[in-house]
């Protein structure tokens, strides 16, 4: 067990983290099993992939689901399915995931001995009940993800991709379908850069299977609905920043700690900001891209707690980011925040689409660790016991390196489960740098830095954004 504050706070129990989860194979086994049948096509199903909606079906034998979908795997087994067949197979594999997700984030709450908050009230909770009238276009993107399932994996081709744009089109339209819309849009350019499927070396089923299952229920209606929003005011305390990075796109999201001004128990809360970006600019240049989208990054840079004043957030704990409802605070160190007001912050529900267990990453802050570099990579051993150190996810855009974790003694991080283990996730850590004490992030860089590294790539994204800028300044000009 390793102190989370030295203090004599809560304590962090890593042995629960090794222990099996009871169950967690088997419903993994039932995923692999409709992704395969998924991967070869379910047209006309072979027998072994007729085994496999077997094996879902009984997965599922003592569930609420269970009459549906074995009426679904036996459809699907024999070639007949209709839409609404695949859709219960799509809510099968969801519930299994989430059944998965709730299994490892109860093993997280116990090791970490935080509590899980709960809707506070019912009532809050139902769903905002707004008219919808994308009925049939949420139709024809079910028809699509029919026709998708049909053909596998391994037989999709460009003509049945471009099926795909007049019905992303249509939902881009509507405000209230930019959710599947977005996630079919995205799922049929990375299907489209994969064609023919024939001549795939390796098909990234659990991946694709995800976004066909979640885009198969967002097509019922009222699948995406979600409670109102409702307004957080105090003191926001920043623990550390998880940058997400695409050839087109980039994302930060901030994890914090939410103090709220009634005096009420503190909550973990995220706030993202995503803007799109050219492919030539990466590293610290990324934060010039973000940066004037949310005055968070400026404060976290600087170290700086946020007021907030009515922030709009969701029930999950997703600040709805608005600078209106934010000014700078006073300084606020991380490691002081994840010492003393981490411990017995409240961790949001999770919304029931949200429920997979790849979306599990909670702050923790570790100690007393011994680092060691192996064949697999980087583990702290903490209290006798092994965790691997995922130095893969730490960005390029910030100071804090894969070297430095390994020299480190204090480390606050997202613990994540991702190929079947426990794994932590650096977003800062203590260690000693020319014999003395500092503190690294991985967000330091994000309002700006005069670090000589950091000011060079910046240098090199701005130089890179400015001759963009200028080579489509010529072609509007033509």
């Amino acid at each position: 067990m390793v102190p989370a504050d030295q203090g004599g706070g809560r304590l962090m129990r890593t042995d629960t983290l090794t222990e099996p989860v009871e169950g967690l194979d088997d419903a993994l086994a039932a995923v692999d099993a409709l992704d395969r049948a998924l991967t070869a096509g379910l047209l006309r199903p072979r027998p072994d992939r007729a085994a496999d909606l077997t094996a879902l079906a009984d997965a599922l034998a003592a569930s609420p689901l269970a009459a549906r979908v074995t009426e679904a795997a036996e459809k699907a087994a024999a070639g007949t399915a209709a839409e609404d067949h695949f859709v219960s197979l799509a809510a099968a594999r969801t519930a299994l995931l989430g059944a998965a997700h709730d299994a490892l984030a109860q093993r997280i709450a116990d090791a970490v001995g935080r509590p899980t908050g709960a809707s506070a009230d019912a009532d809050a909770a139902q769903p905002a009940h707004t008219p919808d009238d994308t009925a049939n276009l949420r139709a024809a993107a079910r028809t699509w993800l029919t026709d998708l399932a049909r053909a596998g994996w391994q037989g999709i081709d460009h003509d049945l991709i471009a099926g795909a744009a007049p019905v992303v089109t249509a939902l881009l339209a509507e405000p209230s379908a930019r959710r599947p819309a977005a996630l079919l849009d995205g799922f049929a350019a990375e299907l489209a850069a994969s064609c023919p499927g024939t001549a795939l070396e390796r098909v990234p089923a659990r991946r694709w299977g995800d976004l066909w299952a979640r885009g198969m229920l967002l097509t019922v209606p009222g699948a995406d609905a979600a409670p109102a929003p409702g307004t957080a005011t105090g003191r926001l305390l920043p623990l550390g920043v998880d940058l997400h990075e695409h050839a087109t796109a980039a994302q930060a999201q901030v994890h914090a700690v939410l103090e709220p001004a009634d005096g009420t128990t503190p909550r973990l809360v995220r706030a993202s900001v995503s803007a799109p970006k050219p492919d030539t600019v990466v590293g610290a240049g990324v934060w010039q891209l973000l940066r004037p989208h949310m005055a968070l990054l400026a404060a976290l840079g600087e170290g700086r707690a946020m007021e907030l004043d009515g922030m709009p957030v969701t029930a999950g704990g997703d600040l709805l980011w608005d600078d209106a409802h934010a000014r700078t605070g006073e300084p606020a160190d991380a490691f002081t925040t994840a010492r003393v007001a981490l411990p017995t912050a409240v961790t949001a529900p999770t919304a029931p689409l949200d429920r997979h267990p790849a979306r599990i990453a909670v702050p923790v802050l570790l100690e007393g660790y011994t680092a060691h570099q192996g064949d697999d990579g980087l583990t702290f051993t903490v209290a006798g016991q092994p965790l691997a150190v995922d130095t893969d996810r730490v960005p390029v855009a910030g100071p804090l390196t894969p070297d430095a974790v390994a020299a480190s003694g204090a480390c606050i991080g997202l613990l994540r489960w991702d190929g079947g283990r426990f794994a932590v996730q650096p977003l800062a850590v203590e260690t000693v740098v020319r014999k003395k004490p500092v503190a690294l992030h991985a967000g330091a860089w994000a309002g700006g830095t005069t670090d000589k590294a950091g000011v060079k790539a910046e240098k090199a994204a701005t130089d890179a954004v400015a001759a963009l800028r200028e080579r489509a300044g010529r072609l509007l000009r033509k």
